[in-house]
């Protein structure tokens, strides 16, 4: 395993060379999180950061300590978005030519930010790592240099600036629950904050379709992912880095993983209760807190990694989070094919409070009769308890509910 001798002084040079290029961003309070945890409960905004999330700090720890040899020649990177942003910055910050290899189905906004800060871009492969699989070659043919989203000790100092804010902002924090792809952020966090306060747990997050660190850290060595199907594409790195690895091993109190239901409840929550929009990744130690509300020690600092989603995917997530929360009823009907049947359904709906937005005619189907129709219905309620009174109301007036679809699969038949 690879040794690391970083301390504090490191993270304060970082620092100093960050002066007046990334963001000390802000922590705010939040009520919601600290209600349902028991304990005060902090977000570390790191979706305001320039680019939108906290790789700025790295990639230009790392750039700006380049050799006089080495800048003339660019710098090439591998990324799913954020950190092709925070290198296309740095890049043109520093006046270095960038090369960013994505993976094909990087997002768009993610794509045009990069390209927007003057790198160039090719899409590469499924995977963060064929992506950077092609960076290597990249590097190794033209001369540049790769710069490693999170496996490099500049880089792990860069991310380590958060967890110094963190402390300096925070002086009693306890707790920093923080999310975990390759695991830059979360050992530079550990570095800095358990240097400063040895007492502090930090507690690192993946999505569970997404998990290398668990087992990793359980067999002592990195190991591979099982799978990378995940919303939070962010954090989806097939292999942790060496470098963060062991600081991770060393000075982290664990990580945990949570489910698309928990990502997509905890943006949910963060766009309606603290107004700040945060992508899937970045939403990960919020999604913890609210999954395990009894686990945490306060006051606790959840680390909102980045803000960057495509808005048609923040749309799904919101809805599939509302759906989650129980506030989207999706039930089908049957009732007699005349003429005032459906008004008289919408009617009911309409009186129970219910929100109808979409509605859908079956006329032919296995059990339908020639003299009923089925109509699906998707309506916005209040939450559960609304829910269930809608569908009580809709049962007492003699409606025939064929399924009832709640909270992400619930499903009742009573035909």
């Amino acid at each position: 395993m690879v040794s690391t001798d970083l301390g504090i002084d490191d993270v304060r040079a970082a620092a100093r060379l960050l002066d007046g290029v990334a963001q000390r961003t802000p922590i705010h309070a939040s009520r919601a999180l600290t209600e349902l945890v028991g304990v005060p409960v902090q977000l570390k905004c790191e979706n305001l950061q320039r680019t939108g999330s906290f790789k700025i700090r790295g990639a230009y720890v790392r750039m700006a300590r380049l050799s006089a040899t080495e800048k003339p020649r660019g710098v090439v990177a591998a990324s799913a978005g954020n950190h092709a942003q925070g290198v296309a910055l740095a890049a043109d910050l520093l006046g270095l030519s960038a090369t960013v290899y994505m993976p094909v189905d990087a997002a768009l906004p993610k794509i045009a930010a990069t390209r927007g800060y003057g790198a160039t871009v090719h899409l590469v492969g499924e995977t963060l790592e064929e992506a950077l699989d092609a960076a290597r070659a990249a590097a190794e043919s033209t001369g540049a240099t790769l710069i490693h989203p999170f496996d490099h000790r500049d880089i792990v100092l860069g991310q380590a600036t958060v967890g110094l804010e963190i402390v300096e902002q925070l002086p009693d924090v306890a707790t920093i629950v923080v999310p975990v792809g390759g695991g830059g952020l979360a050992a530079g966090i550990a570095l800095a904050a358990t240097s400063v306060r040895p007492g502090i747990r930090v507690i690192g997050v993946q999505a569970e379709r997404a998990a290398a660190y668990p087992r990793s850290l359980a067999e002592h060595h990195p190991v591979h992912a099982g799978e990378l199907v995940t919303m939070a594409d962010g954090i989806a790195v097939g292999l942790p880095g060496d470098v963060p690895f062991s600081i991770i091993q060393e000075r982290c109190a664990g990580v945990v993983t949570v489910s698309e239901e928990d990502l997509s409840r905890a943006l949910l929550l963060l766009a309606e209760r603290s107004k700040l929009i945060v992508e899937p990744a970045g939403a990960a130690g919020v999604a913890a807190l609210m999954s395990r509300p009894q686990d945490w020690e306060g006051p606790v600092v959840a680390v909102l990694s980045g803000g960057n989603i495509d808005p048609n995917v923040l749309f799904r997530v919101l809805r599939h989070g509302l759906a989650s929360a129980g506030r989207y009823l999706q039930l089908r009907v049957r009732l007699s094919d005349r003429p005032g049947s459906l008004a008289l359904l919408m009617a009911r709906l309409a009186q129970s409070g219910a929100n109808v937005m979409q509605v859908g005619h079956v006329r032919t189907g296995v059990g339908l009769a020639i003299d009923e129709v089925e109509i699906d219905v998707q309506a916005e309620t209040k939450g559960p308890e609304h829910a269930a009174q809608v569908l009580e109301d809709l049962r007492a007036d003699g409606f025939q509910i064929l399924e009832d679809l709640r909270a992400g699969g619930f499903q009742i038949l009573e035909a």
